[in-house]
């Protein structure tokens, strides 16, 4: 009965796997050599993919620099009303990307009191990547704080306590006890991250339709010559987005096992 038990549940795991894949099977099944290499070596076809790379990079410093202490404050419940701070971060994360974008726009667009006030900074919150880069964040940024509070979570505070009574200062503390611990759950937070801040769309359609990255090029490219075309910048996506999340996922587990 076990072993039945043991077949059945493969197989559903193997079906719903094979099916979670099917789209990145259907892409690799409609992609052609040719039409690839073809497609990526047009003039200014790449130009893209830097605009992503440099963008997402950038989201994901403001994410860590500017979300990490909020959700270690969650984490060790140093805020008043924290239930009212999580409710907020969901109300974020349950917003479509697309009314970001048109919000955005009435916080942050050029008839706004914060728009106004950008160009004495040489900043411009619309079709520049500066825009792009606040487009990702908004969308990113739910994410990465959810996932690092988790990851602080996972953290003993009587581990904490006990080096603050050896005599750490809490700076110390936080480099020598809380980042080590947490790290393997915070890289899977940086990792969700990047994919959501690199593959934004919705936001980005509304406040930065220029310059373009690559989710924006997948859409115009399918928009104007159609799908077949856009294929190959699909797969370019997914090669970018993909390495960092898959890394961190590897190296979570790891450390799971040997903890």
């Amino acid at each position: 009965m076990r072993r039945v038990s043991a077949v059945a549940s493969l197989s559903v795991g193997v079906v719903v796997w094979v099916a979670l894949l099917g789209p990145v099977i259907a892409l690799g099944a409609h992609l052609s050599y040719g039409a690839t290499r073809s497609s990526l070596a047009a003039p200014g076809a790449l130009t893209p993919l830097v605009v992503s790379l440099e963008s997402a990079a950038i989201s994901l410093a403001v994410l860590v620099i500017g979300c990490s202490p909020l959700a270690y404050l969650l984490a060790h419940d140093r805020l008043p009303f924290a239930r009212l701070w999580e409710a907020g971060l969901l109300v974020a994360l349950m917003m479509p990307p697309l009314v970001i974008g048109l919000l955005l726009v009435f916080m942050v667009g050029p008839l706004t009191p914060i728009g106004r006030g950008l160009p004495d900074l040489h900043l411009d919150a619309t079709n520049t990547l500066f825009a792009l880069v606040i487009a990702q964040v908004y969308e990113a940024a739910p994410y990465y704080v959810l996932g690092a509070q988790s990851a602080f979570s996972t953290v003993d505070p009587r581990l904490e306590q006990q080096a603050g009574m050896l005599g750490d200062p809490p700076r110390r503390v936080l480099r020598r006890v809380t980042l080590p611990v947490a790290a393997p759950g915070l890289a899977m937070a940086l990792a969700v991250g990047w994919a959501r801040a690199i593959g934004a769309f919705g936001a980005v359609l509304i406040v930065a339709y220029h310059p373009q990255g690559l989710p924006l090029q997948i859409w115009t490219t399918l928009e104007e010559r159609g799908l077949a075309a856009a294929l190959p910048f699909a797969l370019l996506l997914l090669l970018v987005a993909l390495p960092l999340p898959l890394a961190a996922y590897a190296w979570s587990a790891r450390a799971r096992v040997r903890r």
